[in-house]
């Protein structure tokens, strides 16, 4: 089952304190990004973000739970915890900030010449 629509634009609305957030579109689910930084999953309409010790001391009791078949555990963030925007933005960020930067992208090789026969 994909995540719908909706749902992902519910979540960049609660989200838009944070600053630049944003989804991407993945097989049918959703990447979560902060200021670039992917920091969890929309999946089957559910939040899964990155367990972090500082996302830990905003969510003292976090459910684990698994974004796709073969991902590593994320703690689940339940619709009902969605209404709280302040509290959910805070999670966001200390998630964000605990998180190591993304990896910078290797130029693409440019296709080599071929020599005329």
């Amino acid at each position: 089952m994909s995540t719908h629509p909706s749902t992902a634009e519910f979540l960049l609305d609660q989200l838009a304190a944070t600053g630049s957030v944003s989804v991407r579109r993945m097989f049918g689910e959703y990447c979560l990004y902060l200021a670039g930084k992917p920091v969890g999953f929309v999946c089957d309409n559910q939040l899964f973000l990155k367990p972090t010790d500082a996302g830990k001391a905003v969510m003292p009791q976090p459910v684990e739970g698994f974004p796709y078949p073969g991902a590593k555990p994320h703690w689940c963030v339940t619709a009902d915890q969605w209404e709280d925007a302040a509290w959910l933005c805070q999670l966001v960020q200390a998630t964000a900030g605990a998180l190591p930067e993304p990896k910078p992208k290797k130029p693409k090789a440019q296709a080599k010449a071929r020599p005329k026969a």
